[in-house]
């Protein structure tokens, strides 16, 4: 749709906007939060001889006088998550007010899962569903963000596209429905650190062949270390132990695997652990990915991270929300309750529940990171002395609570009381 759409109108310029997605403004930069698909589509302008500039969107949409002489022929948004479509909707309203007769295109997750929605909701001229291939195959173009006094560190890279599992809560293989992969990502290379956007890095047959040429880039000192952006299917790792001593001969650091199912699954997690663990790895290094505000209960969810935390390991927290709302409007700091009509509460779940288990993995990977055997807040917010903290700081928990009032047993599940007031907000 893009290419056919630059040809046809001899597009000389183009704008290319990312809206002001809710997130925290020390991670802006984050590796999880760049506009990946924007910079590809740069660099293939570019070599277009299409000029372009690329715009970060704040919350006051402000901008300066030298966007307006910009005078774009095309402006390009891009979008993620379905529930932050009011972020999209903003941005095509800024695009159409400072530039009135320019047609805009909404791409990305939003308008590839909800085309028709995605087009009525925002107001756009078009919409691009899935990836632009005629981009697909090129490195991001920086320089975009550069030029706007954004220093990036790494190099996003994909050896593989889509995914050959059928997740019900995931939109991938709706996305990317053919399973593309690579056999090297040698040439791709400008900088040594590198986050990989895969959505199952694994599930590439090639994968020992990618492991393998990294750690010859690595003892080249072409690359410092790698990252995994999605988790490590555990799957493939039961049934190739090896590939985790070569992800770790290829620095990839903090591995991060799932567990989505429900508790009995524990024995497999245990094993995938354990051949990290075997790799090199240390326990506190691994994550655990944990959807929560899902089909299983806040208590089952609390028996999960307990073996989590017998095992030394860290919990990775994703709240639920399904792939078709529009809106997602949680409040972390809320002084009362919300309701299923601000956010996606699941039927089995409560607000309080959610919050709850937001603050348990809290304090749960704290006690991981820090060799703690219970948390207290007093503690952490230096309400008690230096001296009293550092004498309290090597008890467990039986002996820290008679100093503590509020001392968190990390090693305990604390499960729900809230089914006996359950929501009448839902």
């Amino acid at each position: 749709m893009l290419e056919l759409l630059l040809e046809k109108n001899n597009i000389k310029k183009v704008l290319l906007v990312d809206p002001n997605f809710p997130r925290a403004t020390k991670s802006r930069n984050h590796k999880d939060l760049l506009p990946v698909g924007l910079l590809k589509i740069g660099t293939y302008l570019k070599n277009k001889n299409i000029e372009t500039k690329l715009i970060r969107l704040n919350s006051n949409n402000e901008y300066d006088e030298e966007l307006l002489k910009f005078n774009p022929d095309l402006i390009l948004i891009t979008s993620v998550f379905t529930y932050w479509a009011k972020e999209v909707k903003s941005a095509v309203k800024f695009s159409k007010k400072i530039f009135p007769s320019v047609d805009v295109m909404v791409g990305g997750i939003f308008a590839s899962l909800l085309p028709d929605i995605c087009k009525d909701f925002t107001n756009c001229d078009y919409i691009h569903q899935g990836i632009v291939k005629c981009a697909e195959c090129l490195p991001p173009d920086y320089s975009l963000l550069e030029n706007n006094g954004e220093d990036i560190n790494f190099q996003i890279i994909h050896s593989s596209r889509g995914c050959n599992r059928r997740c019900k809560y995931c939109g991938v293989y709706k996305i990317e429905p053919d399973f593309s992969c690579k056999t090297s990502i040698e040439n791709e290379l400008i900088r040594k650190n590198l986050v990989f956007y895969d959505n199952n890095l694994l599930i590439n047959p090639n994968i020992e062949i990618l492991l393998n040429e990294l750690i010859k880039l690595r003892k080249e000192k072409k690359i410092t270390k790698c990252e995994s952006q999605s988790g490590f299917d555990g799957r493939i790792l039961r049934k190739n132990p090896h590939l985790a001593k070569l992800m770790k001969e290829a620095n990839f650091k903090d591995p991060k695997i799932a567990w989505d199912g429900p508790y009995k699954a524990f024995k497999n997690r245990k094993k995938e652990i354990d051949i990290l663990v075997d790799a090199g790895y240390q326990p506190k290094e691994i994550s655990i990915f944990m959807l929560y505000n899902h089909d299983l209960s806040y208590n089952e969810m609390e028996d999960k991270r307990v073996k989590c935390f017998e095992w030394g390991v860290q919990i990775t927290d994703c709240r639920f929300r399904p792939l078709t709302r529009l809106d997602d409007n949680y409040n972390p700091h809320a002084r009362k309750p919300q309701s299923n009509l601000e956010y996606h509460i699941n039927p089995n779940w409560t607000d309080e529940e959610v919050r709850q288990f937001r603050r348990n993995v809290r304090r749960h990977n704290i006690c991981i990171r820090h060799n703690m055997k219970y948390h207290s807040y007093k503690a952490e917010r230096k309400k008690i002395s230096k001296e009293d903290s550092m004498k309290y700081r090597d008890m467990d928990f039986e002996e820290a609570k008679e100093f503590l009032t509020d001392a968190w047993n990390p090693a305990e599940p604390h499960y729900s009381n809230q089914k006996s007031k359950q929501s009448i907000l839902n």
